[in-house]
């Protein structure tokens, strides 16, 4: 651990050991509004494998700390879950009908890849911006700004494809507004389970946050070749898509800032300052690993969720079957996700569980080079179910591990950091694969073999890096756990 962090940590380790936590007491007045209370001793004997309804009853008494987590919780996380879903589905709004779009605005499929690549890019613009609000705001002020990116950022785009003729520099400037949108609630969803979450619950609760943002893409592979079949229908659907996302913004400004009182120890552990904050991720070893690792996956996720129709329609594929086939990479990545994290929340065991997930996902992208080609729909529908399955799974179990290895730093700094190279990645992945992309004189024309290919190569060269974690580095620890366990004397004698 950088020796940074380790001076930051060692003032709450002594307090620990003198049995002297002290966050605020809870108070009489919130009493029924909370739905789990626990003390320090049956937070102990939870993490030790026995659950604390298997202890004598114990009163709460002065000398006792009592840490609750609040009913109220889930409503901020279904705010964040809601604008995870229509951030991503404004993001993929035009990549799921890239040629009819390409139509309506007279220009080409490669023009239209610019919006998906553009999105990604202002993700990295407002990744400074999202890291000061969320460790100076909190997650509330990140949602309310989030909010009204979305709000105006579609309505420009309404506007866009509605003039006549259709303004594509128009559309352009509403989808870099709500790409802007996206880090605030992207970046969130640690730094929210953290605030408001006991240690045996952030897991699943990032995991709802975070993989409703490839839900809601999804969504938009799936509905919005429905929603425009043809060139001219390309302005309702936009209509229909800023329609649903101003919906979803409206409960962002009731949401509560904070909790009363405490969810665990760690919650009201001090953080160090942003400038603190990169001088321990830049020395902690444990972080580039995971930073190149998830930046690499993420971005290829991130490209071959844009380029789906593109890579399918030169061997005859439909836009709807293209669509089913983005659609079955992320519905049956969630069913994973939602079977693994709670596992993964009891056991923490997030090393061994990345280790085993991240060279399946790199074999499914060697396997999906033959699969378009195919021509039939088994083989590509078979591996991106295996490649989502894999991809989703991770994802949660991997942000909530960095944000371990690298604690005391705040949750949004780790997360916001890994998120813009993900989508930086994303983006130049992408322009690559575009690039790639075969001459109409080809067999088929404008086939993207060469891209597949490419994707292949970068996920097998990233493996290294995830099967070093733990290795290189130095000593790897569970910093955030130990914090709220007590200390290692205190996890050893349990």
């Amino acid at each position: 651990m950088p020796p940074e962090a380790e001076r930051l940590l060692a003032p709450h380790r002594e307090m620990n050991e003198m049995a002297d936590l002290n966050p605020r007491r809870e108070v009489e007045e919130g009493l029924s509004r909370s739905d789990t209370r626990y003390t320090d001793e049956q937070r102990r004997a939870d993490f030790s494998g026995v659950s604390s309804s298997q202890l004598p009853f114990m009163e709460v008494n002065e000398d006792q700390v009592v840490y609750r987590v609040y009913k109220r919780r889930w409503f901020g996380l279904f705010q964040l879950v809601l604008l995870n879903i229509v951030v991503s589905w404004d993001w993929l709004s035009f990549s799921a009908v890239a040629n009819t779009a390409a139509t309506h605005f007279s220009t080409t499929a490669s023009t239209i890849n610019w919006l998906s690549t553009a999105f990604l890019f202002a993700f990295v613009a407002a990744a400074p911006l999202t890291l000061y609000t969320l460790h100076t705001g909190g997650p509330r002020l990140a949602i309310i700004t989030s909010s009204l990116f979305i709000l105006v950022g579609n309505w420009l785009r309404y506007g866009g494809t509605r003039c006549s003729p259709p303004s594509f520099p128009l559309t352009m400037t509403g989808q870099i507004l709500i790409g802007l949108a996206q880090p605030f609630v992207l970046s969130a969803p640690t730094r929210y389970s953290d605030l408001w979450f006991s240690p045996n619950g952030r897991v699943s609760a990032t995991a709802l946050a975070s993989l409703a943002n490839p839900f809601g893409g999804a969504l938009g592979q799936l509905i919005n070749p429905f929603l425009a079949p043809n060139p001219g229908s390309i302005p309702n659907m936009t209509l229909y898509v800023a329609l649903i996302s101003s919906v979803a913004t409206i409960p962002s400004f009731f949401i509560p800032s904070r909790p009363p009182t405490p969810s665990s120890p760690s919650s009201t552990h001090p953080r160090p300052s942003i400038r603190q904050t990169l001088s321990i991720l830049l020395t902690n070893t444990t972080f580039y690993l995971l930073l190149l690792s998830f930046a690499t996956y993420v971005g290829l996720f991130n490209s071959i969720s844009s380029l789906l129709t593109q890579i399918f329609s030169p061997y005859g594929f439909s836009d709807s079957e293209s669509g089913i086939a983005g659609a079955l990479l992320i519905l049956v990545g969630l069913v994973s996700a939602a079977v693994s994290s709670p596992l993964i929340d009891r056991s923490k065991a997030y090393l061994p569980f990345i280790k085993i997930v991240v060279p399946v996902i790199a074999l499914s992208y060697l396997a999906f080079i033959w699969a378009p080609p195919t021509r039939s729909l088994a083989a590509p529908y078979v591996i991106l179910s295996v490649l989502g399955a894999a991809s989703f799974s991770l994802l949660p179990v991997a942000l909530e591990w960095l944000v371990e290895v690298t604690f005391p730093v705040g949750p949004e700094a780790s997360s916001t950091i890994i998120w813009a190279g993900g989508q930086l990645s994303g983006g130049i992945f992408i322009v690559i694969s575009d690039a790639l992309k075969a001459g109409k004189s080809a067999d088929p024309p404008f086939h993207m073999h060469k891209a597949l290919i490419f994707q292949a190569v970068v996920a097998m060269a990233a493996v290294p890096a995830a099967l070093a974690l733990g290795w290189v580095g130095g000593d790897v620890r569970k910093a955030r756990l130990e914090v709220d366990k007590g200390t290692r004397a205190v996890e050893e004698e349990s």
